[in-house]
């Protein structure tokens, strides 16, 4: 069981070593998932080492062969930015990747908006992970507005793009106190996934994670350990809705439950992307902290 104090992982991690990695191009990984540098900077990052993971990231950038590799290393750095609750910085990187594929859009248009709706979300999803709400709904409404300017034949629909607006507006509104508006919200998310059948049949499954994240900010714990129970259950491979469970049971006054969850949600937490961002330092926090 990977833990705070011990991690199963044996790695290399001197600066010397990371530079190394990073000098040929031909070892660099643009998508970041799959062995060379820029794999090794995603286990720095998760490791908690996110200066020295940032020098290879940067090598990459800089020596990048394509402006797509050039975008697909600027948003690795963008989420090595989130690991450390940076939401400016990452933002700064999550726009040049929005610039990137605005370049994309009179050679594959569908995509290209369709991306420039993701990665401006993406950025939304860091800041709000960090306490940056204003920030973050700028971009969550700049992703939807980017995400429907994508012209026919659609490939993805107006309804998705809604619910996932609609999804963040009532997190927002429970982050700044508002109750009646983030139910309204929540309301509307209900709605709109019982409009579309077909976009909700693999949506649906975010719609107790969002109503166990209102419940859970606007101190309706009970709703909100029977909500995040669901999310869990129905999205076992995300370690923030886990970590949101640990959270409602330590306002509970639960602590061993909490401090199981959080455990699982830290030992989750291995992947490159928003969800592990926030989660694996926290929960590293929380274990390490005894709660």
């Amino acid at each position: 069981m990977l833990t705070f104090t011990h991690v199963r992982r044996t790695m290399v991690t001197s600066l010397v070593t990371v530079v190394l990695l990073a000098a040929p191009q031909a070892n660099i990984d643009a998508q970041g998932g799959r062995g060379g540098a820029l794999a090794e900077a995603n286990r720095l990052d998760i490791d908690g080492k996110t200066a020295e993971a940032r020098v290879i990231f940067q090598r990459a950038i800089d020596s990048a062969a394509t402006p797509q590799t050039k975008a697909q290393a600027q948003r690795a750095m963008a989420i090595s930015y989130a690991f450390d609750g940076d939401c400016a910085n990452a933002v700064k990187y999550e726009e040049m990747v929005i610039g990137y594929w605005a370049t994309r859009e009179q050679a594959e248009p569908q995509n290209a908006f369709y991306q420039q709706g993701e990665v401006a979300n993406e950025a939304a999803r860091v800041c709000i992970d960090a306490g940056a709400i204003a920030i973050a709904e700028k971009y969550y409404r700049k992703g939807s507005e980017l995400g429907l300017k994508e012209p026919d034949p659609r490939t993805h629909p107006k309804s998705l793009w809604d619910f996932r607006l609609t999804h963040a507006l009532a997190r927002l509104a429970a982050r700044r106190g508002n109750v009646a508006e983030a139910r309204r919200q929540v309301a509307e998310a209900r709605r709109i996934l019982d409009s579309d059948s077909a976009m909700a049949s693999a949506q649906d499954r975010y719609y107790p994670y969002l109503a166990g994240y209102v419940a859970l900010y606007t101190n309706d714990l009970t709703s909100a350990e029977a909500e995040l129970t669901k999310a869990t259950q129905a999205n076992t491979g995300d370690p923030f809705m886990l970590y949101l469970l640990a959270y409602t049971y330590e306002r509970i006054g639960n602590a061993g439950k909490a401090k199981e969850r959080y455990q699982k949600a830290y030992d989750l937490a291995t992947a490159h992307n928003p969800p592990a961002a926030f989660t694996r330092p926290n929960a590293r926090k929380k274990i390490g902290g005894g709660l």
